[in-house]
C-alpha cells in the first residue's frame, strides 16, 4: 500500500509538532510520500512564516534593509531543527534567498520558500529524499498547471525514491520561475502526488478531524461527518466550507483515489473520508451545510417571458459583457433572477441595468442587496421526502424570510437565498431540524 500524507502550516508550527507528525508517520510504513506546508502559528498571535516572507519581500522591494527579518525567519527555522535534535544547516538556502530577494525574484518565489525550507528540515527529520516541487510542478507562464506534464515529472521522479518529501504550494514554469497555487495550495500538491504514485489514499492532515456538518462558529460542537462524496465535497467548499482546497479535488478523483481529513492533535480520530461513491447510508439526510454572505439579486420582470426564444441568453450576454459571473438563476413564467457577487456588481449596476433594459425590454427590474446564499447538500436527500419543505418550515419557525430556494437536477444540494442579518439564524435552524432531531 501506498500512501501520500500532507501536513498543514499549524500540524508543523514548531519543534513539537513536528514530532508528532514523525509519529504518525513513521507508525505506518505505507505513508511513504509526504507534503509539507509551511510553518503556521505556534500561538494566536504569532506571525505565519508566509506571511513573514511577504513582509520580508515587500521591504526588499522598496529597497529596505531586510537583515533583520531574514534572521527573524530563520530564527523560527532554527528553534525546530534545534528542538528536533537536527544538525541540519540552512545557511546557503538562505543566503540564496537573500540574495534573491534584492534581486527581485517575485513575490511568487519569495512565498514558496516556507514550504522549501520546512521541506528540508523534514526530509532531514525522517531520512527521506528530498524532491523540490520547481523540478516537478509545472506551470505555464500565465501561472496554469501543466496537468499532463507534471504527472509525467512527478511519476518518472518518484518512481526512483521509495521515500520522498515534496513541498507543497509551488512549482515552477520550464524557465525556472517559480509560481504558486492559490493559498492552500499544499493541498493540491497532495493531490497531484497521489495521483503521479498511483496511491491508495491521500491523507491531508490538519487541526480538525475532518470536515463538520456546518461551521462551528455559527453551531456549537457540530456534528462530524464521516464520509462524503467528491460532488458533495464540491458543493460545499464552493460555498465556503475551507477544510480542502477545492482544486484539491480533481486529480484524486479521476483516479477514484479516496482523501482521508485527518488531525494532527487527535490521530486517532477516524476524521472524514472523501470518496468517488459510496454505499454506506449517510447518519442524517444531509451532509452538510455551507454559505456566503455578501450577494444581491436582479429581478426582471416581463409579461409572456417564457415565449421568448433568447430572453435567458441576452440578460446573461449583459452580465458576461461587464465581467460579472453569476451564482444561481432561479425563474419563473414572466420573472427572472440573477444572484451575484455584490461587490463585483455595484460598481456595475447602472451599466448592467441598462444593457438588460436595451436587450430585452423588460417590464421592471427590482434590485435588492445584503443577501446571503446557503447550501444544503446530502446525497441522502434523493431517498428522502419531503426535505425542501421541512428546511421551509424550520426557517419558518425561526422568523426568517427566505428570498429564493433553488433545487439542482442532481437532487444533490438546495440553494436558499436569505437577508445577511438572518444567515447564521437560518444555519442554526436547518442544522437543528435535520441534525438535533435526528439525534
Amino acid at each position: 500500500m501506498k500512501k501520500v500524507v500532507k501536513f498543514g502550516g499549524s500540524s508543523l508550527a514548531n519543534a513539537e509538532q513536528f514530532q508528532k507528525v514523525g509519529d504518525i508517520i513513521r507508525s505506518d510504513e505505507s505513508r511513504r510520500y509526504v507534503v509539507p506546508s509551511a510553518p503556521g502559528k505556534r500561538f494566536d498571535e504569532d506571525i505565519k512564516v508566509t506571511d513573514m516572507l511577504y513582509g520580508c519581500y515587500d521591504a526588499a522591494s522598496k529597497g529596505e534593509d531586510i537583515t533583520e527579518k531574514i534572521n527573524a525567519i530563520k530564527a523560527r527555522y532554527y528553534e525546530i531543527i534545534k528542538g528536533l535534535g537536527l544538525s541540519l544547516s540552512l545557511e546557503e538556502e538562505f543566503k540564496k534567498i537573500d540574495e534573491d530577494f534584492r534581486a527581485q525574484a517575485g513575490i511568487q518565489y519569495a512565498a514558496s520558500r516556507g514550504e522549501f525550507l520546512n521541506g528540508k528540515i523534514m526530509a532531514a527529520y525522517l531520512g527521506y529524499d528530498f524532491v523540490d516541487a520547481a523540478s516537478v510542478i509545472r506551470f505555464d507562464k500565465a501561472g496554469n498547471l501543466e496537468a499532463e506534464e507534471t504527472n509525467k515529472l512527478l511519476s518518472k521522479k518518484l518512481s526512483k525514491s521509495q521515500h520522498a518529501v515534496i513541498p507543497g504550494f509551488y512549482g515552477a514554469c520550464a524557465d525556472g520561475t517559480v509560481k504558486t497555487f492559490s493559498r492552500g495550495g499544499s493541498d493540491v500538491t497532495g493531490s497531484l502526488v497521489a495521483k503521479a504514485i498511483h496511491a491508495d489514499i491521500y491523507e491531508n492532515w490538519t487541526d480538525v478531524s475532518g470536515f463538520l456538518v456546518t461551521d462551528p462558529r455559527i453551531v456549537h460542537n457540530p456534528e462530524p461527518i464521516e464520509a462524503i462524496t467528491y460532488r458533495e465535497l464540491r458543493e460545499l467548499s464552493y460555498m465556503g466550507a475551507t477544510v480542502l482546497h477545492e482544486d484539491a479535488i480533481f486529480p484524486v478523483r479521476k483516479e477514484g483515489i479516496p482523501i482521508n481529513i485527518r488531525n494532527t492533535n487527535s490521530p486517532e480520530d477516524k476524521g472524514t473520508l472523501i470518496v468517488e461513491s459510496t454505499c454506506k447510508k449517510p447518519k442524517f439526510t444531509i451532509t452538510g451545510i455551507a454559505g456566503k454572505k455578501g450577494f444581491c439579486s436582479i429581478n426582471i420582470e416581463k409579461s409572456m417571458m417564457n415565449s421568448e426564444i433568447g430572453f435567458g441568453r441576452k440578460v446573461l450576454q449583459v452580465f458576461e459583457d461587464q465581467g460579472i459571473s453569476f451564482e444561481h438563476v432561479p425563474s419563473g413564467i414572466d420573472t427572472m433572477t440573477v444572484y451575484v457577487h455584490q461587490d463585483e456588481f455595484e460598481e456595475k449596476e447602472q451599466q448592467v441595468i441598462a444593457g438588460i433594459h436595451r436587450l430585452v425590454q423588460p417590464d421592471f427590474v427590482e434590485m435588492e442587496s445584503d443577501l446571503a446564499l446557503i447550501a444544503v447538500v446530502g446525497r441522502g436527500m434523493k431517498s428522502q421526502r419531503g426535505t425542501a419543505g421541512r428546511i421551509f418550515s424550520a426557517l419558518a419557525h425561526a422568523n426568517v424570510n427566505v428570498k429564493m430556494i433553488d433545487q439542482g437536477s442532481s437532487e444533490l444540494n438546495i440553494i436558499i437565498g436569505v437577508e445577511n442579518r438572518d444567515f447564521e439564524k437560518a444555519v442554526r435552524a436547518i442544522y437543528d431540524i435535520f441534525v438535533l432531531t435526528r439525534i
